[in-house]
C-alpha cells in the first residue's frame, strides 16, 4: 500500500507562528521584556522585588568577588526569566566581565521572589561608576 507523501509532509510541517514562538529570545527583547514586567510592580511589591535582587546580588558578589582580585569594572545586565515559584530558569547577559559571567552562572536555578504572574523577566543591572 502507499501512502500519499503530501499530506504526511504537512503533518510534519509547523506553522509559521509556532516556529516563531519557539525562536530564541534575544538579549534586547528579553530586556524590552524585564522592563515592562518590572514597571508593572508598584508599592510594597517594588520594595520587596529591590530587596531580594539586593539580596541575590550581593550573595553573588560573595561568590564570584570576594578574595578574587578584580580587574574589569565594566558595566553589565543579567536578565532572568522567572517561574511561578520565582526561580531563576533562564538568563541573558549583556557586558563580558568575569563577574558578569561569574554572576549570570551563580543566579541560574535560584529563588529570587514570587512575581505577580509566570514567567516574569527581571534584571540585575550593575555599573561601577553611578
Amino acid at each position: 500500500m502507499t501512502i500519499p507523501l503530501l499530506p504526511a509532509l504537512l503533518l510534519l510541517a509547523s506553522p509559521p507562528q509556532a516556529a516563531a514562538a519557539s525562536a530564541p529570545l534575544e538579549y534586547v527583547d528579553a530586556r524590552k521584556q524585564a522592563d515592562a514586567d518590572e514597571a508593572g510592580v508598584t508599592g510594597a511589591a517594588h520594595a520587596a522585588m529591590l530587596a531580594a535582587q539586593r539580596k541575590l546580588l550581593d550573595a553573588g558578589v560573595l561568590e564570584c568577588a570576594l578574595g578574587k582580585p578584580q580587574q574589569d569594572f565594566s558595566a553589565f545586565t543579567i536578565v532572568m526569566r522567572l517561574d511561578a515559584d520565582g526561580r531563576v530558569q533562564q538568563t541573558w547577559r549583556q557586558g563580558g566581565s568575569p563577574l558578569a559571567i561569574c554572576l549570570q552562572r551563580f543566579v541560574r536555578d535560584k529563588p529570587v521572589f514570587v512575581p505577580p504572574q509566570a514567567p516574569f523577566m527581571t534584571t540585575l543591572e550593575v555599573s561601577f561608576t553611578k
